[in-house]
Parts: structure tokens; sequence; C-alpha cells
């Protein structure tokens, strides 16, 4: 094994076991009930946070409950509940689109499968990780914004691109902890190393992070 490759290892299992202790309650802080639940609160997720898809939500999935509700569901109608959570005319089509894929190329359901998962309009690479993990237990890497950031502060990657940081991750953790790594770094990037002033003299990772030690 490469020894740069074997170090960084090291360090992401390090990080990942002070990161579970701090966060031991850490998980999907969207609220849903079923896989298209969550599917339809990843895209509305998008620059806006979980806190107001939230509040959003439950009148949306009591209007629409599956995939075929979404797919037939009037636009005007649509972008005025999704309005609060910003891009809305480009959400709503998203989910439109999206929806009217699972139902003539799945028959209703949201698929499983990552390939079949970021075929669907709207949906990335992070949405499909996202749904696979917390929908279907599958394991998987959530590249957001906050996963991108940290892990770049952190050194676990120098890449910027979502894509490549995920295929970093994925030689460093073991594939079991894919979706808890994902998890606690995303709450750590949202409670303490945060995009603007980040806490870093206080961060329980300092002893592991080159930018915090810089910055502190």
């Amino acid at each position: 094994m490469d020894p740069n490759q074997a170090n960084l290892r090291s360090r992401a299992s390090r990080i990942l076991k002070k990161l579970s202790r701090l966060y031991p309650g850490a998980g999907c802080e969207l609220e849903f009930k079923k896989p298209i639940e969550l599917l339809v609160s990843t895209i509305l997720s998008a620059q806006c946070t979980d806190a107001r898809v939230n509040r959003v939500t439950p009148v949306l999935f009591r209007r629409y409950r599956t995939a075929a509700d979404f797919a037939k569901a009037g636009t005007a109608e649509l972008e005025a509940m999704i309005r609060p959570t910003g891009f809305y005319r480009n959400k709503a089509r998203s989910i439109k689109g999206c929806c009217e894929a699972i139902v003539i190329k799945h028959g209703g359901e949201v698929p499983k499968g990552i390939n079949d998962l970021v075929a669907l309009p709207g949906v990335g690479r992070k949405t499909a990780n996202l749904v696979r993990a917390y929908a279907f237990g599958r394991p998987g890497i959530i590249c957001d914004t906050h996963v991108l950031r940290v892990c770049n502060r952190l050194a676990l990657t120098r890449e910027k691109n979502p894509d490549r940081v995920e295929a970093d991750l994925s030689v460093i953790i073991s594939p079991k902890e894919w979706t808890r790594f994902s998890t606690v770094v995303m709450w750590h990037g949202r409670r303490t190393c945060t995009a603007r002033a980040p806490s870093c003299a206080s961060c329980g990772l300092l002893g592991l992070c080159p930018f915090g030690q810089k910055a502190a």
C-alpha cells in the first residue's frame, strides 16, 4: 500500500472515531417516511437548509404521496408549495421530471441502484448516495458542500469536484463506514467547521486538522 494512502486511512479512521463521539446521534436531518419523500426533500435542499425543507414537506407530502402524484402535479401549484425553499421553478421541474421517469422506467418505485438513480432528471451522485444510504441502507459517500469543505480542510483530499472527492474518500474509508463518515462530517460542517468563521480553537478535530492549526 502507498505510504501516503496508509497515512490517510489512519487519519480518516481517527477522525471518524472523534466525530462519532462528538455526534453520537448523528443521522439524516431531512424528515421522511419513504424513499420518494427523501428523494424530493433532497432535491428541495439544494441551496436551502434542511430545517426550512422540513417546514415545507409535511403539507407537500400530504398533497402528493407517490411518484405518480408528483408526476401529475400542476406546475403552478407545486411551485407555490415549494417556493420557500428557493429556486422553486427549477426544483419543480426537477421533481416532476424525476418522478415521471420513476413512473415510466421503474413502475413508480424509487430505484436502489446508483446508475438508475443518477439517470433520473435532477439527480446527481450526492442525491443518489444520500437516498441509497438513508432510505435503503446501502453504503454511500454523500459529498455535499460540507463534506467537500471539511475534508479539504482536513487534508483528506485536495480535489474540489464532488465526484473526485467521493472517489478519494472511497479508497481511504471502509465501505461499511461510508455513510457514517459522511453523516458525522456533515454534522461537523454545519455546527463547527462552517464555511465562514469556523470554530477552530474549540474544535474537537484541531489536532488532526492542518487548516485549523493555522487558523486557531
